[in-house]
């Protein structure tokens, strides 16, 4: 037969074939009837009202204190599931709380003991703690899990924490009254240095603003001397470029006036061959004959 749980609550199977009993956190379980026996386990969170009537603090003062806890069995630790069914098997929800409660109220009643009534009064997170770790440390012990404790009241039937609060409230009105003059004062110190700072950054700023202004100026200038400088050196180079370009149409044109020239030579030289050449072929050679025919005519002569 089958049995299932929710997962608030754990199952707890024993007899044949169960050495040691089989544990089941939310699930189910086969059970084989008349010779298994199922039992069953509360997980769900409880909430205890934890209060603990006239304990005598450390200085002899009675009070009463009243905490909330939240507590529960950890269904998903094996081990602190094995302990609070040790404990707690066949017990009743009611029970364990009841329980739970003896335990915890125990520990607070042993903390508010060694404390004064100024130390839990005035610091209830660390009297929480306290309560939450002792508490903590030993319930483990039983597979409980404290999920939290806070201190919800203390009083007393002496008036003590009436008087230590008009005592109290005196310091804080005395304190609101020191502080308002201070405050005063402080307002009024600090409006002359907020004064003081407001001259001290309108003479800076305005002396950051002359420093601003010469460094322009000094930069401009030099700004001003490269660029005429920049602008003086390219019209030189340009100048020279132009003058250095004359020269070099000059050269070329007395270099082609030379070439024209050394033609003009040429072509008289050539023009003076031709005409030596047509002058010997026209006078010379005629003459040269005649003259050899002469002397060959007198030769014939005076033979």
């Amino acid at each position: 037969m089958f049995y299932t749980c929710g997962p608030n609550e754990a199952m707890v199977v024993s007899g044949f074939c169960r050495s040691p009993p089989l544990m089941i956190a939310g699930g189910r379980v086969f059970i084989i009837p008349c010779v298994q026996q199922i039992q069953r386990i509360s997980l769900n969170t409880l909430t205890l009202n934890v209060k603990s009537d006239k304990v005598y603090t450390r200085h002899g003062v009675p009070i009463s204190v009243t905490g909330i806890a939240q507590m529960k069995i950890q269904g998903q630790n094996k081990q602190m599931l094995a302990a609070a069914c040790q404990m707690f098997m066949g017990k009743s929800e009611s029970e364990i709380a009841q329980i739970a409660l003896e335990t915890l109220e125990g520990h607070q009643r042993a903390i508010i003991a060694h404390l004064t009534v100024e130390e839990i009064y005035k610091d209830r997170k660390k009297f929480s703690e306290q309560v939450f770790k002792v508490a903590s440390s030993d319930l483990v012990n039983m597979g409980i899990s404290v999920v939290s404790y806070t201190l919800k009241d203390v009083h007393d039937d002496q008036d003590y924490l009436h008087s230590l609060g008009k005592g109290r409230t005196a310091q804080v009105q005395k304190d609101a009254r020191i502080g308002e003059a201070e405050n005063k004062r402080d307002a009024v110190i600090r409006e002359a240095h907020a004064m003081q700072e407001k001259i001290s950054a309108q003479y800076k700023n305005e002396i950051d603003m002359a420093k601003a202004q010469r460094d322009y100026e000094l930069k401009k200038a030099a700004y001003d001397i490269e660029v005429n400088t920049k602008r003086a050196e390219s019209e030189m180079a340009y100048q020279l470029q132009v003058a250095k370009t004359k020269q070099c149409i000059e050269s070329e044109k007395m270099q082609v006036q030379v070439v024209e020239r050394a033609q003009q030579i040429m072509l008289q030289e050539q023009e003076i061959t031709r005409k030596e050449k047509e002058l010997e072929a026209k006078v010379k050679k005629p003459l040269t004959c005649l003259y050899r025919l002469v002397k060959s005519f007198i030769s014939l002569l005076t033979s």
